[in-house]
């Protein structure tokens, strides 16, 4: 689960952090209201054993039982993970109830399944997204995959992946419709992913580990010529035994390129490690704030 808009706010802050939590909710509303629910399509998690069962009972239903199913997950959340977080999960959830009585009354999309798919799961994405970054959820099955990661070892993707699996395969059968449940389930995807997107930022960071003979020249290089802030690591080699330093920068992706081409051309036989970074806070190895905390900043704050 992202936290990345729990830190201290000022009221200003907390003010905004409402609005955008409520411009969130609205889009989760939009999406289940007029593209999932009158194309029998499903999100994953509780909104989606909500709509589940509001196919069943009725679609007026539907905000009723996205807060009473998720007040199991919502005292749990109370004991494992804070008050402040259940704070902010409550607030998104009594703005989602509130949108979708507003948007009860208002006609569905008229398109095609895979128009449906695309901005159903679009809105849906930047929906929840806006709200998890500004520090609350919409969906307790998060919770329970926190409390499981801890006890059995998996991660929480793993056991949001399994529940949403078994979710779509009910959702199949009350529909009596796999077909339906193979198109939400790709709504599910379009929607992760556009989710990791607005919590994580359009601008990718990367970890970088360089291990070179001339790590010194490199480093200033690095520094200098790029403006990146530069760690330096001691290690030893496991084989040789040998001491050597290893460079430790965080680069945006579109400085990663120029990052190679300078290692390569000083030192061609350097050894580059590459990884994703899904968030950075405080600053460099010299105590540069890096620009992706700058971003975050004005953004929250």
């Amino acid at each position: 689960m992202y936290s990345i808009g729990m830190k201290p706010r000022t009221l200003i802050g907390h003010i905004i952090a409402f609005l955008w939590t409520a411009v969130g909710a609205f889009l989760v509303a939009v999406a289940l209201k007029c593209f999932l629910a009158p194309a029998h399509l499903i999100d994953g998690g509780v909104v989606g054993i909500s709509m589940i069962f509001s196919s069943i009972f009725g679609q007026q239903l539907l905000p009723y039982f996205l807060i009473i199913l998720n007040l199991p997950f919502i005292l749990l959340a109370l004991k494992q993970v804070g008050k402040r977080f259940v704070g902010h999960m409550l607030v998104a959830l009594f703005l989602l109830a509130v949108w979708s009585f507003v948007l009860e009354w208002t006609p569905p999309f008229q398109g095609d399944v895979l128009e449906v798919i695309v901005f159903g799961g679009l809105l849906l994405g930047i929906g929840t997204g806006l709200v998890i970054r500004m520090g609350g959820a919409l969906d307790g099955t998060e919770i329970l995959a926190i409390i499981v990661s801890r006890n059995r070892g998996y991660t929480v993707g793993q056991v949001v992946f399994f529940l949403n699996i078994f979710i779509f395969a009910i959702s199949g059968l009350v529909e009596s419709d796999y077909h339906s449940a193979l198109r939400s389930f790709m709504t599910y995807i379009i929607a992760y992913k556009i989710m990791d997107t607005v919590i994580v930022g359009l601008d990718e960071t990367k970890a970088v580990r360089i291990l070179s003979a001339h790590s010194e020249k490199l480093a200033k290089k690095l520094v200098h010529e790029l403006g990146l802030g530069v760690t330096v690591l001691y290690g030893r080699g496991g084989y040789s035994g040998n001491e050597q330093e290893m460079l430790y920068v965080i680069v945006e992706r579109l400085q990663l390129a120029e990052l190679k081409a300078l290692v390569l051309r000083e030192d061609p036989k350097a050894f580059i490690a590459i990884e994703n970074l899904h968030e950075v806070l405080g600053g460099q190895g010299d105590g540069k704030p890096t620009r992706k905390k700058r971003k975050r900043r004005s953004l929250l704050s």
